[in-house]
């Protein structure tokens, strides 16, 4: 459902202008610029204006201008979305609505064991203060010194300890959201069992501002961690990785938090372009897991249950060589080498991307097949398959070939994509396990979701967003 373009009233945007003033108002076309243009660079946009509110009244009233003269809004939090979602279309007749002024911790209830922060608030910002309550807000991923809570809401983020903890769908037990006629629901309930009708925030956690712009949430947290064990072990392939995730969940329960696959050419490019990372073993090793256990008890015995496990797992040849963190600071060069691979790549030269999940079963079969077929169809193209095997995620990027013309291989994208997930769907996984869909992949959905399940997305798109001014053009 798209918004046909249209002029944006004059008398309109200065009535909008009137309600944030000058601190909330930018339509400078420098100033503007960053809010216009996704974090990878494959979508630029226009736009009148960015309004930046300060508060639930201020977007309340300007959603019911924009509905009473049918202009389009594109929320925004951070904008480090990699599928164009939070950026405008080129034809602007669009107002980017960002809400990084938004940004109070409203409460923390440390009996109740939840925090309620509006939606401009960094993902890190969070973590810190759930951290001076002493107890831990789980969701993290690379963005998180710049993402803000809305945009995680909305795209249903994932991260590095959604094994444990869950998407950011399992982290939130209430919203506050402006629906696209100005109301305002409040739905700030910080309640775990509530079972009185449709759970209506879960229509926003993912979707991507498409239904209504989500301005504050109460989160979930947890007790803080008193022991945590990492370790880095070199397998000889990703099959094994499969079994010592199996061995490592029967072993430790819930206390499994982290379970990353590396392959050996991410760490190369890591210690090729990433400061500080250097290869923690002695030898090469074609595949890597980066796996962490905690424990919320000082004295869990985290270290034995690790020990027990590696030790296991080297006498059956799951394991070759590896090394256990001594301290928090070389856990953190550990997964540096994980965060590393993301910023490396972008020293290779053009990298088609892939984010898929399939069952956890078939992470394997996946990765066999995917490779196979991409090298069959281009020689010498290198494939960088790394993430949160635990859950099924797999960053599935495709670098170019040493010395390929860059812009001739990233022409391919759309190739590779067929490929990739035609191999993703024979094996009943998703074309967007954590990055959600945008504009990237709007017009693959029909492809992959049934037409019962577009057609149901679309009548609560109709039901909600009748004149289809919420982030028109993403997602469907």
């Amino acid at each position: 459902m798209t918004v046909m373009p249209r002029p944006v009233p004059p008398d309109a945007l200065a009535a909008i202008r009137a309600i944030v003033g000058p601190k909330g108002w930018i339509d400078d076309p420098g100033d503007m610029a960053p809010f216009l243009r996704d974090e990878r660079g494959l979508f630029v946009g226009k736009a009148p204006a960015v309004v930046r509110p300060a508060a639930t009244a201020e977007v309340a009233e300007i959603v019911r201008i924009c509905a009473a003269n049918g202009i389009a809004i594109v929320p925004q939090g951070g904008n480090t979305g990699l599928c164009g979602g939070s950026v405008p279309f080129a034809t602007g007749e669009a107002i980017v609505l960002a809400l990084g002024r938004m940004n109070r911790v409203r409460a923390v209830d440390p009996i109740n064991y939840t925090i309620t922060v509006e939606a401009g608030v960094i993902l890190a910002a969070v973590q810190a203060e759930a951290d001076r309550h002493d107890r831990l807000f789980p969701l993290s991923l690379g963005a998180e010194g710049s993402c803000q809570i809305g945009g995680n809401l909305s795209t249903n983020a994932g991260g590095i300890q959604v094994l444990r903890y869950g998407n950011a769908r399992d982290l939130v037990l209430g919203l506050e959201v402006v629906l696209p006629d100005g109301q305002v629901w409040d739905g700030l309930r910080g309640l775990r069992k509530d079972n009185t009708g449709y759970d209506l925030k879960q229509l926003f956690v993912g979707g991507e501002g498409t239904l209504g712009i989500v301005t504050a949430a109460v989160l979930k947290l947890f007790p803080k961690p008193r022991e945590i064990r990492t370790a880095f072990v070199a397998l000889p392939g990703h099959r094994q990785a499969l079994e010592l995730f199996a061995m490592a969940r029967a072993a430790s329960g819930d206390q499994l938090t982290a379970f990353e696959l590396i392959p050996r050419i991410g760490l190369d490019i890591s210690m090729r372009h990433v400061p500080g990372v250097t290869d923690p073993l002695a030898a090469p090793y074609p595949h890597y897991v980066l796996l962490e256990m905690s424990s919320s008890v000082p004295d869990g015995d985290i270290a034995a249950t690790m020990d027990k496990l590696l030790d296991a797992a080297m006498a059956q040849g799951l394991v070759l060589d590896g090394t256990i963190a001594a301290s928090a600071q070389q856990a953190a060069q550990l997964w540096r080498i994980r965060e590393g691979i993301v910023e490396a790549q972008k020293h290779e030269g053009g990298s088609i991307k892939h984010d898929i999940a399939v069952p956890v079963s078939r992470v394997a079969d996946f990765l066999d097949e995917a490779t196979r077929r991409v090298e069959e169809r281009l020689p010498g193209i290198r494939v960088v398959a790394f993430g949160h095997i635990g859950d099924g995620n797999i960053h599935f990027n495709l670098s170019q070939p040493p010395g390929a013309d860059t812009k001739a291989y990233l022409a391919r994208w759309e190739e590779f994509n067929e490929i990739v997930h035609r191999v993703v769907q024979g094996m009943n996984g998703s074309i967007s396990a954590e990055h959600g869909v945008g504009r990237l992949k709007r017009d693959l959905l029909p492809q992959f979701k049934s037409a019962v399940e577009i057609e149901l997305m679309r009548k609560v798109k109709r039901a909600l967003d009748p004149l289809g001014i919420m982030n028109p053009g993403k997602v469907l």
